[in-house]
């Protein structure tokens, strides 16, 4: 079930196995200020989960955030056809199935400037993410760029964990610095991201950082900033 993070912002998690180890993703849900639901990287959801999305509000907009993270996102969207899907550059032609779907752009979407900010991350063409500033609530809103894999695991994942560095502490996992094609504008990027006031943390593995999340951040993107 959904469950509350502060006002007007929620999120669920999933279970999964991908490539053979076990996998925590969050869905976060924003209400925007028209009450109606922003859906970030979605998961499964049950009839019940539709139900309390239904009470919060109307789903209208449904965001595969990056290249890797559109799994659930044709599922979602089926399950609210009303709803607009928006995928990250690039995405459309990896998943053609995905189909109608609006690419992100690099400035933030006129339907949800009130509410959000967001920011494309360059340099990591894999991905292609997206991140998210959500105004009201102060929160930044991260996929795959910043992991913390926190909490009990199964061995192998506990062990991935460790050796991509996000088991102890907030970091941008070793995967993802291997995939960093050009320095300069991954730096310009987080440069941007860390100029948003943001005081709290959400990435989809699989923590929250409520305490101190800027400095956290701040110290987990000194591999682009410094060096």
């Amino acid at each position: 079930m959904l469950k509350p993070i502060t006002n007007d912002l929620w999120h669920l998690q999933h279970q999964f196995v991908a490539s053979g180890l076990s996998v925590s993703s969050r869905m976060t849900v924003v209400r925007l200020r028209d009450a109606s639901l922003w859906l970030h990287s979605p998961v499964p959801l049950t009839a019940e989960v539709c139900a309390e999305l239904a009470a919060l509000g109307t789903v209208r907009y449904i965001v595969a955030p990056s290249k890797a993270h559109h799994l659930f996102a044709g599922d979602c969207a089926a399950q609210f056809p009303d709803a607009i899907l928006f995928g990250a550059p690039g995405l459309q032609s990896k998943r053609p199935d995905l189909k109608p779907m609006r690419e992100l752009s690099r400035t933030v979407e006129p339907e949800w400037a009130g509410d959000l900010e967001q920011i494309f991350f360059d340099g990591i063409p894999f991905g292609n993410e997206t991140v998210w500033f959500h105004k009201h609530s102060r929160t930044l809103i991260v996929t795959d760029l910043c992991q913390w894999w926190q909490g009990e695991l199964p061995f192998a994942a506990k062990a991935f964990a460790a050796l991509t560095g996000v088991r102890n502490r907030l970091a941008v996992p070793r995967t993802i610095r291997m995939l960093v094609k050009n320095r300069e504008a991954a730096r310009a990027s987080a440069e941007r991201i860390l100029a948003l006031p943001f005081e709290r943390l959400i990435v989809a593995h699989n923590s929250i950082v409520e305490d101190d999340a800027h400095r956290t951040v701040r110290k987990a993107f000194e591999v682009f900033t410094k060096g």
